[in-house]
């Protein structure tokens, strides 16, 4: 049985371990950035000093062994805006209840998957209340991952302006690993937020385990502007080191032209393989899916990719 782990944050998270989740083969681990601090978990990270969770909420949801009615419960969002509950989601309140009661962010986040019943385990890149910082090739200092992309504005880097240590189960995780995965979704905010901390950067640099990367088919308004896929690595490497990626997956899907203006009028374009030869392994696949013309990553086509890679010797 392979150890498989995936880092990163957000939707984009959320679909891997959704679509991995169905293989018998794994031990999979999901480590999750707690960086984010806009909408609901904002508040409630300012509010009770607590690690940020939403995204946490996001990948139990995916994660849990049958998405009942219980998983929407969790996603369900109060109306109103900073009255109160307005605003909040239901699963963000009841995960703020149990570290209260639990006594840790680590074993409320335990308690609330034997409920859910969710298959693997889903770990904190850190149980600190930390806040992401971006410098902008001008050398624009900000603060927040929620403010990062409306500076519109080439991110340079991303740091911690203080010391950020790893949590125990991430670095172990990381350390058992066969298979290390780079979820989907955004760079700087949702991958970015767990390599650079105090630990895994220097884990993952050690790992003999096979580095795959989940590029994104199209580019992200104010945090990857013009980025080619080779653009992306490079961000990992800069922030990770030299050997971060082995593997890149992406798509061979033909994206129609109405579907592509949508995104050019969100100021998104579709991201390109610039050059010929790479350091790493370039893999395309059909894995997305078309929506109401937004372009998403199929779960199940996910799944089948990584099946292959696991499977493979290479």
């Amino acid at each position: 049985m392979k150890n498989v782990v995936v880092i990163g944050g957000g939707h984009g998270l959320s679909v891997i371990v959704r679509g991995l989740k169905q293989l018998g083969n794994i031990k999979l681990s999901a480590i999750v950035t707690v960086a984010d601090d806009g909408g609901s978990t904002g508040r409630l990270r300012a509010q009770y000093h607590i690690p940020a969770m939403g995204d946490i909420r996001n990948v139990m949801c995916a994660m849990a062994e049958s998405e009942s009615l219980f998983s929407t419960l969790m996603n369900h969002r109060f109306e109103g805006e900073g009255n109160d509950i307005g605003g909040h989601n239901l699963g963000n309140l009841l995960l703020t209840a149990l570290t209260q009661n639990c006594g840790s962010f680590i074993d409320a986040i335990a308690a609330f998957c034997k409920v859910m019943n969710v298959k693997g385990d889903i770990i904190p890149s850190s149980t600190e209340v930390i806040t992401l910082f971006a410098v902008m090739e001008d050398g624009t200092i900000v603060r927040g991952e929620s403010n990062i992309p409306s500076f519109n504005n080439r991110i340079s880097r991303v740091f911690y302006q203080s010391e950020v240590q790893a949590s125990a189960q991430a670095l172990a995780a990381i350390h058992e690993a066969d298979i290390i995965i780079y979820g989907i979704g955004s760079l700087y905010t949702s991958i970015m937020p767990n390599l650079i901390i105090n630990g895994i950067r220097e884990e993952l640099s050690k790992s003999s385990a096979k580095k795959i990367y989940f590029c994104n088919a199209m580019t992200q308004p104010g945090e990857t502007d013009h980025y080619s896929l080779e653009d992306h690595v490079q961000a990992i490497v800069d922030h990770t080191g030299p050997y971060a990626v082995d593997t890149v997956v992406f798509h061979n899907n033909a994206i129609s032209d109405s579907v592509m203006d949508k995104y050019h009028d969100m100021g998104a374009w579709e991201v390109f393989i610039n050059e010929q030869e790479h350091p790493y392994r370039i893999i395309k696949r059909d894995i997305l899916k078309f929506e109401n013309d937004l372009i998403r990553h199929d779960a199940n086509k996910v799944r089948d990719v990584m099946e292959e890679l696991i499977n493979s010797k290479d």
